[in-house]
């Protein structure tokens, strides 16, 4: 059985990428070997505008293979190809989008945590659950919490490994949206469509201005952004959206 189900592109929904975790037997548990088929599939696509990532109405992903990591050593995960993957992951530049449903914790919540944005269904489950196996966040766990909602609360559900709704999530700014759980993948294929019929310069461009926005003080930032603007007006795409505003139509955005 593949660790994942990829769909390229749906006839109705031109240039949205779909991937699937595929691990039922261990609710889409998170391995080395899902993640490199999750990475060379998005490194693969070169005409995707969007990338939906999801898993069953079970589980996003109930976090990391523990069977297989227990009787690891400090050198076995020193020496294991994650990180690496990891940071090619970060690399990719269309916006990709987490469809969650179910328990979606440790590994799976710092996977979907590394999305551009979460779709949760309204029965989502979201969590950093180590501290209960006497271990830690590994992945960004303890980082990208942090940045999402602040030390104190980051702090609170690190420590206690307490579950988070999705309604809580969204309230915590961990979540962009919640929806009925019966309707994830259709809600998310329609932020996923609209994200597709921008430029895909432009959403590149904005991707890559906020993710940095972390790693940057306000003055680099500013000073990032205004190259990423400057850089829009070498490309097709902007002389064709905005000709297309003054001329009253839809753009045809080509992607240059």
């Amino acid at each position: 059985m593949s660790n994942i189900i990829v769909t390229p592109s749906y006839r109705d929904h031109r240039g949205i990428g779909l991937i699937q975790l595929n691990r039922p037997n261990v609710l889409n548990a998170l391995n080395t070997e899902t993640l490199v088929d999750i990475v060379e599939t998005l490194e693969s696509w070169s005409d995707i505008r969007a990338v939906i990532i999801t898993g069953s109405d079970k589980a996003f992903s109930a976090g990391a293979d523990i069977k297989k990591m227990a009787e690891a050593s400090a050198m076995d995960q020193l020496l294991d190809q994650r990180e690496k993957l990891w940071k090619r992951f970060s690399m990719i530049r269309y916006p990709i989008i987490a469809a969650v449903n179910g328990f979606c914790l440790g590994g799976g919540h710092e996977l979907a945590m590394s999305c551009d944005l979460i779709i949760a269904g309204d029965k989502a489950k979201f969590g950093q659950p180590e501290i209960n196996i006497g271990t830690v966040p590994g992945a960004g766990g303890t980082q990208r919490f942090t940045k999402a909602m602040g030390k104190s609360k980051a702090m609170y559900y690190a420590l206690t490994g307490e579950m988070i709704n999705a309604a809580e999530a969204r309230e915590l700014g961990l979540v962009a949206k919640v929806v009925p759980a019966s309707t994830l993948m259709q809600e998310t294929f329609v932020v996923a469509k609209r994200i597709a019929s921008k430029s895909p310069v432009a959403s590149s461009l904005i991707k890559e201005s906020i993710n940095q926005s972390f790693e940057m003080s306000l003055s680099q930032g500013l000073m990032l952004e205004r190259r990423n603007f400057y850089l829009t007006f070498a490309s097709d795409d902007q002389k064709e959206g905005m000709n297309a505003f003054l001329e009253k139509r839809t753009p045809d955005y080509k992607g240059n």
